[in-house]
Parts: structure tokens; C-alpha cells; sequence
């Protein structure tokens, strides 16, 4: 098993947070809103998640799109560890998230 951490930028482009090399699965992906959460104003620090999973030499798009501008709160922790991705060689999976940027990406793989 092999662990790739990212934290996903606020640049106004995508941020690639896992590319393959060889056949792997994605045995699960975690994102972490590393923000302090503020019971007095619990909107502090909450931002968007958005995700695809692309095949090698295709741009994102609707067609790949995996979650579309997801809410992540502050101190919260989102786990997609339920269903398994394959991914073939050059194949990637991006993130992005507007300002704040509080967010990691951990990506756990297999090689298969």
C-alpha cells in the first residue's frame, strides 16, 4: 500500500492530487478541512470540494466529474473508502477548491 498526501492549492487551476504509475486502485481518498472549526461562526473556513477521475491525455470535464463543489466545514474529515477506482498507467485524479484553501488530500493506492 502506498500513501501520496497533497494539499489542494488555491490557484485558480486544478490541482493534480494522484497520478498513476502502472495499474493501481484506489483503495481510499481522504480530504481533511484543515481549518480550525469556530462554534461562533461555524461558516469560518468552509469550502468546496470539487473531484474527477480522468483517464491519461483527457481534460476534466462533466464527463469525469466525481463530486461537484461539495461542502467540507472547517475540522471536518471526508472519506471516499467505500468503492474501489482503478486507474491505468498516466490516469489521474484532481481536485480543486476555491479560496479558502484548507484542504489536504490523502490517497491510498494498491498496484494491481
Amino acid at each position: 500500500m502506498a500513501l501520496t498526501s497533497t494539499l489542494i492549492d488555491d490557484h485558480p487551476s486544478n490541482t493534480v492530487i494522484y497520478t498513476s504509475s502502472g495499474i493501481n486502485a484506489i483503495t481510499a481518498l481522504i480530504i481533511c478541512n484543515t481549518a480550525t472549526y469556530n462554534p461562533s461562526s461555524p461558516q469560518d473556513g468552509l469550502t468546496y470540494l470539487t473531484l474527477w477521475a480522468k483517464k491519461s491525455g483527457i481534460a476534466v470535464g462533466a464527463v469525469n466529474q466525481i463530486v461537484n463543489a461539495m461542502p467540507v466545514p472547517a475540522g471536518e474529515t471526508v472519506s471516499f473508502d467505500t468503492e474501489k477506482l482503478v486507474l491505468d498507467d498516466g490516469d489521474q485524479i484532481v481536485a480543486y477548491c476555491p479560496v479558502p484553501t484548507n484542504l489536504s488530500a490523502t490517497v491510498s493506492t494498491l498496484p494491481v
